[in-house]
């Protein structure tokens, strides 16, 4: 089997469960925006691999099923709403007990480190920074999400506390974060 079938050569990108349609349109442009961000994590998972420094085995197992779950809301978001019946609970379709449980793990997080009162300043750390973009992209996703999700889906709230969780575990992994008013860029603090 070859990688390429040159069937999207034409702008258009098949469906799960069968149709087509332009890539511009509301369901490409949402899962490519999370493919976007599962590979941001990604990159933030590989860095805590490789980070000899770090112990690696919580955050990187946290950020694989997180990985994981957003194959799982590409599924529900690749698929025609005239397809919906076809999907299955936490397979294609996001649930919201997979909501649930980000909430469940951003309150065990938060519990672990004085949470910042004010804006921070991403970059304490690599990885804190390499979790912020991820963040910023789960945002853009939810944003791109609004025009391909169904009454019902979990998709939106999923997106909402993935970046919430995002940013809770980008301020874990920097100890204490540096608030945007304790710092200007004249001198002036």
């Amino acid at each position: 089997m070859k990688i390429y079938t040159r069937k999207g050569d034409d702008g258009t990108t098949g469906l799960l469960y069968g149709g087509r349609v332009r890539k511009d349109s509301a369901a490409p442009v949402a899962y490519g925006s999370v493919d976007e961000a599962q590979a941001a994590i990604g990159m933030a998972r590989a860095h805590v691999l490789a980070n000899p420094d770090a112990s690696p085995g919580e955050l990187a197992d946290i950020l694989l099923g997180l990985e994981r779950d957003l194959w799982v809301l590409m599924a529900e978001l690749a698929t025609d709403p005239a397809h919906h019946d076809r999907l299955t609970d936490g397979q294609s379709r996001m649930t919201a007990s997979m909501v649930g449980a980000l909430e469940e793990l951003i309150d065990e997080v938060s519990e672990s480190f004085e949470p910042p009162t004010e804006f921070v300043v991403p970059g304490q750390t690599e990885v804190a920074a390499r979790l912020d973009v991820a963040r910023t992209v789960v945002r853009r996703a939810e944003r791109d999400a609004l025009h391909a999700t169904v009454d019902g889906s979990q998709c939106l709230p999923y997106l909402n506390r993935l970046s919430d969780l995002l940013w809770t575990l980008a301020r874990w992994q920097e100890g204490s974060s540096l608030e945007t008013r304790s710092v200007s860029t004249t001198g002036d603090a």
